[in-house]
């Protein structure tokens, strides 16, 4: 009998995770046909670190600039997709009710959530790698192993707190009101969390407000790796990214409740 229970167990798992799969693979092809999302997605942060960390840094003696270039806009890499594809992907399906078409199917809810969190983690994986390698080989970065493999599982694991903004975006806002609160917040963000210049460029004040973005620990923490962040604790960071993560996710929850008329 247990053993019976545990091979129903395990086809069940493995049948979840097909579909898991497969809703992946479906919404990454979408995605890649979208070229207004995908495009953007992939080379503004390509463009933004070759025009400022290679191209501009020509001449200069140090590699400082480029090598924390490549922490802050590898971060913002991920940004994007994790944000714009819950945020604005999520209101559009529930809108034009095709979240409610899903719903219908045996699909289960984690395989849909587990998917949009694939595509943001393959499109921030091509932008890392791509990133690394233009640090590498044309802004001349030089980095440990362990420091490689270290930045990349950081920024890649900020996917599901960024994703989780998204999600609380995406659940509560029209499509139309979605695009704009996204886009707002993703260059609000982008600028005032320090990924776009060292965030000790802006106002004291600014640099305190930074403590509410998601992306400001993540960017800390990816400059942690390379001895470049401002020097606060790790648990500092980590401690405030998972509150910020539980924040969102209880009102992405609230928000499903509502849409669903519970």
């Amino acid at each position: 009998m247990a053993a019976h229970s545990a091979r129903v167990l395990r086809r069940g798992l493995f049948w979840q995770l097909r579909i898991a799969l497969l809703e992946t693979r479906f919404q990454f092809l979408g995605y890649l046909r979208l070229p207004a999302f995908a495009v953007p997605t992939l080379l503004f942060p390509l463009f933004f670190y070759l025009f400022f960390g290679v191209l501009f840094q020509q001449g200069g003696v140090s590699l400082t600039a480029p090598t924390y270039m490549l922490a802050t806009y590898a971060v913002f890499g991920v940004l994007a997709p994790s944000i714009f594809g819950f945020g604005v992907g999520l209101a559009q399906e529930r809108d034009t009710g095709a979240l409610l078409l899903k719903r219908t199917t045996p699909m289960p809810t984690a395989a849909y959530l587990f998917a949009r969190v694939g595509v943001a983690m393959i499109f921030g994986a091509v932008v890392v790698a791509s990133l690394f390698l233009l640090a590498g080989f044309a802004a001349g970065v030089e980095l440990h192993r362990w420091q490689w493999f270290a930045l990349a599982a950081v920024i890649l694991a900020g996917v599901l707190p960024l994703s989780a903004v998204g999600l609380a975006i995406g659940a509560w806002a029209k499509q139309q009101a979605a695009v704009a609160v996204v886009n707002l917040l993703f260059i609000g963000m982008s600028v005032l969390s320090g990924l776009w210049f060292p965030i000790h460029m802006l106002p004291g004040f600014l640099q305190d407000f930074a403590n509410v973005f998601p992306a400001y620990h993540l960017g800390q923490l990816a400059l942690k790796v390379i001895d470049l962040d401002l020097g606060r604790p790790l648990w500092f960071h980590l401690a405030l990214l998972g509150g910020q993560t539980a924040v969102c996710l209880a009102v992405a929850a609230a928000g499903f409740r509502r849409f669903s008329g519970r």
